[in-house]
C-alpha cells in the first residue's frame, strides 16, 4: 500500500537536500511550471499511453538542474525523438519553490509524470513509498563504470532497490577569500598544492590570524538558523576530528570525536576566531562571503562558485580540514526517477529516454556539463579539458564519504542538527547537546 508523503516533509526535503547550499542550484522562481511546447501535458491530467500515430507519450518534469531557461531539455528531447520517433516526450519545468507541492499534489491525485530529474533525498523517499519503478537493471549495467562505488548508496533504498539513475555528481567544500587571507598573513596555513588537503591545526591558526588582523568583519560563520545547506556544518564538525553522523549500528549519532569538534568550535566562538549565525542558513552565509563580511564559506560547490562570485576578490576552493589531513566530503548527486503509472510501455519508454540523456555517446557528456558537475561514469573521462580547477574538484571524488541523505529519519534529523548547534554556541555542554540530539534523532 502506498504511503502518502506529507506536504511538510516534501517541502522540508527541497529546502536543503535539493537546494544544497542555497547557491548550489540556479535561481528559483515561484512561477507555475511552463511547458516547452503547446502540446505539453497538463500536470493535472495523466497522459495517454499511445497517440494516434502509435507513439508512446511520456512526460518529464524537470527542476532547473540544467540551468534556468537554457532550452537544453527540449534540445535533448528533440535529439532523442529524432532517433526514436515512436516515443513522444513532453517536458514540464518545475521550480524549487512550487515544485515540491506540485509533486505532492500529482502523487495524491494519481497524475504523476513519468520522469523526474531530481536528487536522491526525495527520489528515494518516493521509491520507499511505492511510487517509483525499480531501476535495478539499469544500475546493474552502470556499476562497473561508476567513478566511485559509494555512488550506489545514493541510488538505492533501505532494501537495496535502485530508485535513481545517476548522471553527475560534485563535492561540497569550503571557499576562502584569498586577498583577505593575504592581508592577515593567514594564507601560509592553507595548502594550495596538489589536492589542497589541510589540517585542523592550520584551520584554527588561519581563523585566529583572520580574527587578529580583521580584514573582514568576522573570520567565518557557522550558520545554524535553518536546515538549508546544513551539510556544510555537518561536514565541518565531522571532518575536524574524523567523526561521523551515523554510528556503526546505523543510527544517527554524534560520536566522541564529533563532541570534540563541537567543543573546539565553541572555544573558537568564545575567542571570536569564528562566529555563529543564529538566524542564518547557508544562503545567508554565502552572501556574507560574497560581500566580504566573512573570509570563508562552509557551503561552497560548483554552482555556488558562480552564483556567489565577486569581482572584488579571488575565491579559493579547499576541502574541509581534518586532523589526519584526509577529508571526508559530502557531495551532490543528480539523477532520474521513473514513476510507476501502471503502464509498462510508458515505463520502458521512460527508461530508454533516461538512458539516452545519461549514456548516449554525444548527449550523455553534454548533459553532464550542463549540470556544471562531474560524470559518474569513468568512461566519460575529463569533460573539462584544460580546466585545472575543475580537474582538482573532480579529483576530490576520492574523498567522498558515506552518503546518509537517503537513510530513514534524515528529514527529521535535520532541524535537530541546527538546533543542537545553537545550543552549543549558547553555552550548553557539547556532550549534553549531543546526547539530546542522538536521543531525539532516533526516537521515531
Amino acid at each position: 500500500m502506498k504511503k502518502i508523503l506529507s506536504l511538510g516533509l516534501a517541502t522540508a526535503m527541497v529546502v536543503g537536500t535539493l537546494a544544497g547550499c542555497g547557491g548550489n542550484k540556479p535561481a528559483e522562481t515561484t512561477a507555475a511550471p511552463e511547458t516547452t511546447t503547446a502540446a505539453a501535458t497538463d500536470a493535472s491530467k495523466a497522459p495517454e499511453t499511445t497517440a494516434a500515430g502509435g507513439t508512446t507519450d511520456i512526460v518529464w518534469w524537470a527542476f532547473p538542474t540544467f540551468g534556468v531557461d537554457t532550452g537544453y531539455e527540449q534540445e535533448v528531447v528533440d535529439a532523442f525523438t529524432a532517433k526514436n520517433p515512436d516515443i513522444n516526450v513532453k517536458v514540464e519545468y518545475i521550480d524549487f519553490t512550487s515544485g515540491p507541492d506540485k509533486l505532492t499534489a500529482a502523487l495524491t491525485s494519481g497524475t504523476a509524470p513519468d520522469i523526474l530529474f531530481d536528487a536522491p533525498g526525495r527520489i528515494i523517499e518516493f521509491g520507499e513509498a511505492g511510487y517509483l519503478v525499480p531501476l535495478d537493471d539499469m544500475l546493474d549495467e552502470l556499476k562497473s563504470d561508476l567513478t566511485s562505488q559509494s555512488l550506489i548508496e545514493t541510488c538505492v533504498g533501505a532494501d537495496g532497490t535502485a530508485w535513481m539513475y545517476p548522471i553527475s555528481s560534485s563535492p561540497f567544500y569550503m571557499g576562502l577569500n584569498k586577498e583577505a587571507l593575504e592581508k592577515a598573513d593567514a594564507l601560509q596555513y592553507v595548502n594550495l598544492e596538489g589536492d589542497r588537503t589541510w589540517t585542523t591545526e592550520n584551520f584554527v591558526k588561519m581563523c585566529e590570524a583572520l580574527r587578529d588582523a580583521a580584514p573582514t568583519q568576522v573570520p567565518g560563520i557557522v550558520y545554524c538558523g535553518g536546515q538549508g545547506g546544513d551539510q556544510g556544518t555537518r561536514a565541518l564538525v565531522n571532518n575536524l576530528y574524523g567523526a561521523s553522523i551515523v554510528g556503526d549500528d546505523g543510527k544517527w549519532n554524534i560520536s566522541e570525536n564529533g563532541i570534540k569538534a563541537l567543543t573546539l568550535l565553541k572555544s573558537m566562538y568564545d575567542s571570536k576566531a569564528i562566529d555563529a549565525g543564529f538566524d542564518m542558513a547557508a544562503a545567508d552565509e554565502l552572501q556574507k562571503f560574497q560581500q566580504e563580511t566573512a573570509a570563508m564559506t562552509f557551503c561552497f560547490g560548483t554552482s555556488s562558485e558562480i552564483t556567489y562570485a565577486s569581482d572584488d576578490f579571488t575565491q579559493l576552493s579547499v576541502p574541509f580540514p581534518s586532523e589526519s589531513g584526509k577529508p571526508s566530503l559530502e557531495y551532490l548527486v543528480n539523477g532520474f526517477a521513473i514513476f510507476d503509472n501502471k503502464d509498462e510501455a510508458r515505463a520502458e519508454a521512460s527508461k530508454k529516454f533516461v538512458k539516452f540523456i545519461c549514456d548516449d555517446a554525444e548527449w550523455g557528456p553534454k548533459s553532464v556539463v550542463k549540470t556544471n558537475a562531474f560524470p559518474v561514469r569513468t568512461s566519460f573521462g575529463d569533460l573539462y579539458p584544460g580546466d585545472e580547477h575543475k580537474a582538482m574538484l573532480a579529483s576530490w571524488s576520492q574523498y567522498y564519504g558515506p552518503y546518509y541523505n537517503t537513510r530513514a529519519g534524515f528529514a527529521a534529523m535535520r532541524p535537530l542538527w541546527f538546533n543542537m548547534l545553537q545550543q552549543v554556541f549558547n553555552g550548553t555542554d557539547p556532550q549534553a547537546a549531543a546526547d539530546e540530539f542522538n536521543a531525539s534523532a532516533n526516537s521515531n
